[in-house]
């Protein structure tokens, strides 16, 4: 199926503006232009490239000289890309202007690609904020409708990453491609675990369910989400009927897609937490964890050393709490001597060591 970026409409939350891929890119008429070509507003039919970066940041110069190349290359085909340095720590306009040249004349001495600063913070709060971006060099991809094409932060294991996604733009290809969708969707599960986390912080747990559940309708198969769910509604807000049928479900997806870490992370949510398992349905959890743990089982051959030792230790504790302390007992035996076996950093494989060791003896004892 055809992948669509979404027209959502912005939102607003708390008087801030924000946005996500496929909504229209904001202003850039604060922007002060202190090397190259100015650039006052987004022109239709061209596909610019906004680069958010910082003169502290120790990725930022390769970075704009990687972009630099690709204007150089894609220029013709109506790519225009310029830096923004939006969040200096300078008291004045101009002291930021002469900080960014200094960095500039040190770092970047021949760029290809014009550079402007802000000074105002709107730039930083339609942009950054707005976007959830957290961090420079980030990079907006604008489509030649003024519509966010893309957002996304360089990435060494994949220096080709952008250039992929600009000739996908460019052959009007990108948002029907399953990259777009993968793009989407990574970028958002970033900004909205940001928002849920920000949300528990300050115990506003009700912000941070409803945008653990915006998740959820955006990205069903989410696993991330669906734990941070069913976490949320047991270990923080014991609501033990909402938290059940959530938990239920992901027992019932897991099973359905019988899927290694969806089965492990249904399992740990009905047996492993810290949660008042007494408030839960008592016949239906152990059930779901007979079903769990013989699918685990199942699976388990096909898996590396490590893997099976997670395995076996996540369905211990269900063998336990269901009267079979041998069936326990032999599972993290078993974990226990695959990563014995393993060849791990020493730190690592002690501390696996130690927290199986303790798991044994609870059992035995």
């Amino acid at each position: 199926m055809a992948y669509h970026a979404p027209r959502a409409p912005e939102l607003e939350n708390k008087m801030r503006r924000r946005f996500l891929i496929g909504s229209r890119a904001p202003s850039i008429k604060m922007l002060t232009w202190i090397d190259g070509n100015p650039t006052f507003a987004f022109q239709r039919g061209k596909i610019h490239i906004v680069a958010l970066f910082g003169t502290t940041c120790g990725l930022c110069s390769n970075a704009l000289a990687d972009l630099g190349q690709l204007q150089e290359k894609y220029g013709d085909l109506g790519v225009e890309a310029f830096g923004v340095a939006a969040n200096e720590s300078a008291a004045t306009a101009e002291e930021v202007g002469a900080q960014v040249n200094t960095w500039l004349n040190k770092e970047l001495p021949n760029s290809k690609i014009p550079i402007a600063t802000d000074h105002t913070g709107e730039m930083q709060r339609l942009w950054s904020v707005a976007s959830g971006s957290r961090r420079v060099p980030t990079m907006f991809v604008v489509n030649r409708d003024d519509s966010i094409a893309y957002i996304g932060y360089p990435e060494p294991a994949d220096p080709g990453l952008l250039e992929r996604v600009l000739i996908k733009i460019i052959d009007d290809t990108w948002d029907t491609s399953a990259e777009a969708k993968k793009a989407h969707e990574k970028w958002l599960e970033g900004v909205l675990r940001f928002r849920a986390i920000a949300a528990v912080n300050i115990k506003d747990l009700q912000t941070a369910l409803s945008t653990i559940g915006e998740g959820i309708k955006a990205i069903p198969d989410n696993l991330p989400f669906r734990e941070a769910h069913v976490e949320l509604l047991l270990g923080k807000m014991h609501d033990f009927e909402a938290g059940w049928i959530a938990s239920a479900q992901l027992a019932r997806n897991a099973v359905e897609k019988n899927d290694d870490d969806w089965l492990l992370a249904a399992m740990q949510q009905l047996f492993g937490s810290a949660y008042d398992y007494s408030r839960l349905p008592f016949a239906e959890r152990f059930s779901m964890g007979k079903e769990l743990s013989e699918r685990i089982l199942t699976l388990c051959p096909r898996q590396d050393g490590i893997s099976r030792a997670r395995s076996y230790a996540t369905i211990a504790p269900y063998f336990y709490e269901s009267g079979d302390k041998d069936g326990a007992v032999e599972s993290i035996a078993h974990a226990l001597e695959l990563v014995e076996g393993e060849s791990l950093p020493d730190d690592v494989k002690q501390k696996y060591v130690a927290q199986l060791a303790e798991a044994l003896a609870e059992y035995k004892g």
